[in-house]
């Protein structure tokens, strides 16, 4: 028996390969019964892989066998999932999606009854439980499958209702939809807001799903809204939680970029609560620098969507996210949703009178590097010796002119290497100090 262990954002593996197979999914499905008892009702979404049909048959026999009550959403974006659990009152939300992975990859996510996903105490009950391997009672009655629409009107309703009116009417957008979970319904919400839409990469055939498109390769999108003459881009990755824009001179306007155009948005609106900003420690340092001097704080946590939504609830604040595009906004959907903070942006954009490359990019990065070293073992090399003084050497090197970041992935077998710095050549020198000893481990 495989045993399954969550990482930062659920399960990920290769499809039909354990634990991502249809033995494991069943497996999965009956400890998230046990977890909410007989009875309890459990929306299921998923992306456009094709394994995608297959785990979802698996998980929902194994989530009816223990006698929870199935709602089939079929393909939604991951944060549909949560807010129609929260909404209908559900007990539990279950979306399979392996995010911006490739298609052969897939994976699992969980959303507990107040919509987000669920926290580190519940995720580990639910860990043990499916470890636990039990076998449902059978004088359980066995619970209902049936297929529902209502998580896509849900979700569009919210999207809507995030910026009312016809915010965005008389813009030219370009959507890259990654051939995922945004495919169908973000084109269709978009135009009902009122802007011109182009659609890119929205014919998801099951192997397509973020293969040289979306968030993870917006080039095509790029050149495509300066052959257009478009007002802004629109990338979103497989399963609809992150997203880039690009400006009408083609550059990339990441989560930071986002944030702080946001922040700066809300904070004059009076809607910024506590006039904080949550973000991890792969934000960039211009970032900080930028809030500081409009008056608002920057609160920085640990890297992944979860420790974000526990800081923001820990304060009481109402918006963060990531570098990656995935951001948070509590007040107006329950977990991460790459559409509504799309139209957050946007909504800036449309009541200034400058363009993209100048109202939602407020302030110049400061650059950043990335190496990536495998740790196939899967072991955290961080507390070593080794590894220790390494770090020491390259943030010598770096002195107060950088600022280095060296973490275990929780998605993939890697440790991700950064250095910040505006000297290129003092940024590598900082970062092959550490990944020559990260390989030097073996």
């Amino acid at each position: 028996m495989h045993t399954i262990k969550f990482g930062t954002d659920g399960v990920r593996g290769k499809a039909n390969t354990a634990p991502i197979d249809a033995l494991s999914m069943c497996r999965i499905g009956q400890a998230a019964a046990r977890l909410v008892g007989p009875g309890a009702l459990v929306f299921v979404g998923r992306d456009t892989r094709a394994s995608g049909p297959m785990l979802e048959a698996a998980l929902t026999a194994g989530l009816a066998s223990g006698g929870a009550n199935v709602l089939l959403a079929g393909v939604v974006p991951t944060a549909a999932v949560g807010l129609a659990v929260r909404e209908r009152g559900a007990a539990l939300g279950v979306m399979l999606t392996a995010s911006h992975n490739p298609a052969v990859d897939n994976g699992i996510k969980f959303f507990g009854r107040s919509g987000d996903k669920l926290d580190e105490k519940e995720q580990d009950e639910l860990q043990d439980r499916i470890n636990a391997n039990q076998i449902p009672d059978p004088g359980i009655n066995i619970g209902r499958i049936d297929q529902t629409s209502a998580v896509q009107e849900l979700y569009a309703q919210a999207v809507r209702a995030s910026a009312p009116g016809t915010p965005l009417k008389g813009m030219h957008l370009v959507l890259d939809c990654a051939n995922g979970a945004a495919s169908f319904l973000a084109p269709e919400i978009l135009r009902e807001m009122g802007a011109k839409i182009d659609v890119l990469h929205a014919n998801p055939d099951g192997k397509n799903i973020n293969l040289e498109c979306g968030s993870t390769a917006p080039q095509v999108l790029q050149q495509r809204v300066t052959a257009l003459g478009a007002d802004v881009g629109i990338a979103f990755d497989g399963d609809a939680d992150r997203v880039l824009l690009v400006d009408e001179k083609g550059g990339l306007i990441d989560g930071d970029l986002l944030l702080a155009s946001i922040a700066r948005d809300w904070a004059e609106r009076g809607l910024l609560r506590g006039e904080t900003v949550v973000a991890t420690h792969m934000s960039n340092l211009g970032l900080e620098v930028y809030l500081q001097g409009i008056g608002l704080k920057l609160e920085r946590t640990s890297v992944g969507d979860r420790y974000v939504a526990a800081r923001l609830n820990a304060l009481g604040a109402n918006l963060g996210g990531e570098q990656s595009g995935h951001l948070r906004m509590p007040d107006l959907c329950p977990s991460g949703d790459g559409l509504i903070a799309a139209v957050a942006a946007l909504r800036v954009l449309g009541t200034a009178s400058k363009p993209a490359s100048v109202v939602l990019r407020p302030f110049s990065p400061l650059p950043q590097f990335m190496h990536n070293v495998a740790r196939p073992d899967g072991h955290d090399p961080m507390g070593h010796p080794t590894i220790i003084k390494a770090c020491q050497q390259a943030e010598e090197v770096l002195s107060d002119a950088g600022r280095l970041l060296v973490r275990p992935s929780g998605t993939e077998p890697l440790v991700r290497v950064m250095a910040e710095c505006d000297n290129p050549h003092t940024a590598r020198q900082a970062i092959k100090l550490v990944t020559d000893a990260l390989d030097a481990l073996g």
